[in-house]
């Protein structure tokens, strides 16, 4: 069973970054679709940002341009750069894999999530 663990959370003032990280353990991270999600008070979670097991990434439009997932193979962590941050992109944002083969932009495709850790943009 794959596990991951969510760091990297905290507050920054509007156009400030944070990066955070997610470690896999029992697991290669590079043989995963694996993510990011978010969810903000009172709203449903949604889907930040992908990598699949070739390396392809994709991003909601709402952090285009401004997030960067990426991974370390060697490291067994996947990381979600994010800069130019907005008051709209504060949330639990929750690390995300699936076991199988597809993609994982969907919350109905993951298997396995992290516990969360918390972004507060402050304005």
């Amino acid at each position: 069973q794959v596990q991951l663990v969510e760091s990297g959370g905290g507050s920054v003032q509007a156009g400030g970054s944070l990066r955070l990280s997610c470690a896999v353990s029992r697991a290669t991270v590079s043989n995963y679709c694996m993510g990011w999600f978010r969810q903000a008070p009172g709203k449903e979670r949604e889907g930040v940002a992908t990598i699949n097991s070739d390396g392809i990434t994709n991003y909601a439009n709402s952090v285009k341009g401004r997030f960067t997932t990426s991974r370390d193979k060697d490291k067994a962590t996947l990381y979600l750069q994010m800069d130019s941050l907005i008051s709209g992109d504060s949330a639990l944002y929750y690390c995300a894999a699936r076991s199988e083969v597809g993609s994982c932009r969907k919350e109905r495709s993951i298997s396995t999530w992290g516990q969360g850790t918390q972004v507060t943009v402050s304005s």
